[in-house]
């Protein structure tokens, strides 16, 4: 039993989960979205006012249909709220539970699904973020879209006869709960939460001999090529780790941090992206900068993408941070294309830190933040303050040039007489 509040940790889903492990027909289906709560599915519904994007299997768990479906199913589970590095770190588990075979489906292949259900099957379907703004759509647009991928998939392999099972979870909350009992120091705990959980997995590391050369970390890593196929290249960097580094290079002058995938997805055999930074001497400053010159994408060996970089540098000694990179305006650091190829690229990449200089301990050293120190709110603020003070000061000014009269009227003596001139 699961109770009010109680979040699911690690070892208890492990336990939880085990009897997807020991039974017979080991098809399992994982569903794996960037955020998720189970708010979601009462406050996209209909009954806020929203046109309801749950048409597929979704729909059914939000009406009447809830306990037919949970009833007709030999189990059912609802986890209303797991621990974040359980569900990051779900896939690995379920790797190592067995011998799977590892199928990863996108959106263009969803409908060519064939499973060969003599052997043990774990189908990773990568959902399209709602976080993302790689095509600023909005969030009731991404569920929806996500709620007919859930439906194709499980309605070609109900065609096929294959029986499976479905998990359909996220990487973290959609909506954190505020805890009204210590709200003198909220924010400050929410914070060192959010920050805690951030570096849930280890950065990249590119070592040299027993040195580490390069670290690269991000939430979300994702591309989108032709505006149409879908490249989520998280779990493939900092989970699982299926890319190869060995084309990276280190200098004190000059890296390049090469990470090469294979059939990232369908139609698409091989995709390496390179980070070109380089460590300058700045007179004026007197200190070394390292800075993201370029990033480069080559599909398949043959189309050559490359962007120019603006606005990520950070002293020699300093990592750089920045929680939104890509291609879009609204973002603080931007990759800017260079030629015609790269149009055809949109990247996403939140929570970015590279280093590619000077690490000690195989450790990110101070982050220098994309965000300068004036921001938009900072210079509101600043505004707002001198046009008060100038009011305040008018306001005394003409208080001060004030004058009262020098002399004045008695009335049991004659009319008092003022010159003009005085």
């Amino acid at each position: 039993a699961v109770h009010e509040g109680q979040v699911v940790s690690a070892q208890e889903l492990t336990v939880f989960l085990q009897p997807l492990f020991t039974q017979n027909s080991r098809n399992l289906v994982l569903f794996l979205q960037d955020m998720l709560s189970i708010d979601d599915f009462t406050y996209f519904s209909e009954s806020y006012g929203n046109k309801n994007p749950f048409q597929n299997q979704v729909n059914k768990l939000l009406i009447n249909l809830l306990q037919e479906i949970l009833q007709s199913s030999p189990s059912s589970l609802v986890l209303p709220a797991v621990d974040c590095k359980a569900t990051r770190s779900l896939l690995s588990v379920l790797q190592e539970s067995g011998d799977w075979k590892l199928t990863n489906v996108t959106n263009l292949n969803v409908s060519q699904l064939e499973v060969n259900a003599s052997n043990p099957n774990l189908l990773v379907v990568q959902l399209q973020p709602l976080a993302s703004d790689l095509k600023e759509i909005s969030t009731l647009e991404a569920i929806a879209e996500n709620d007919k991928i859930i439906g194709r998939v499980t309605m070609d392999l109900q065609e096929q006869g294959i029986h499976f099972s479905v998990i359909y979870t996220a990487m973290r909350p959609s909506r954190i709960s505020r805890r009204t009992d210590v709200v003198a120091e909220l924010r400050r705990q929410l914070m060192a939460a959010e920050e805690e959980d951030s570096l849930s997995y280890p950065p990249l590391n590119v070592t040299t001999g027993n040195y580490s050369c390069i670290l690269f970390y991000a939430s979300n890593f994702s591309l989108k090529a032709n505006s149409s196929v879908f490249i989520d290249l998280t779990n493939a960097t900092f989970l699982t780790q299926n890319v190869d580094i060995s084309a990276s290079e280190c200098s004190d002058s000059n890296t390049t941090l090469s990470l090469k995938y294979t059939k990232p997805v369908n139609g698409i055999s091989s995709l390496e992206i390179r980070f070109l930074m380089t460590s300058k001497f700045y007179e004026v400053s007197a200190r070394k900068w390292s800075t993201l010159d370029s990033v480069e994408i080559v599909q398949d060996g043959e189309k050559f993408a490359k962007f120019n970089v603006s606005g990520i540098s950070a002293p020699a000694e300093y990592s750089f941070h920045c929680q939104l990179v890509g291609t879009s305006n609204h973002y603080p650091a931007r990759l800017v294309p260079s030629n015609n190829e790269a149009k055809n690229w949109d990247v996403f990449i939140s929570e970015l830190q590279i280093q590619g200089f000077n690490i000690i301990n195989n450790q990110f050293s101070y982050a220098s933040d994309c965000t300068g120190f004036f921001t938009p709110g900072i210079w509101m603020g600043l505004v707002t303050s001198i046009i008060l003070l100038w009011v305040l000061t008018y306001g005394i000014h003409m208080i001060m040039q004030l004058t009262t009269n020098s002399r004045f009227d008695d009335p049991k003596g004659p009319a008092l007489s003022v010159p003009q001139t005085e």
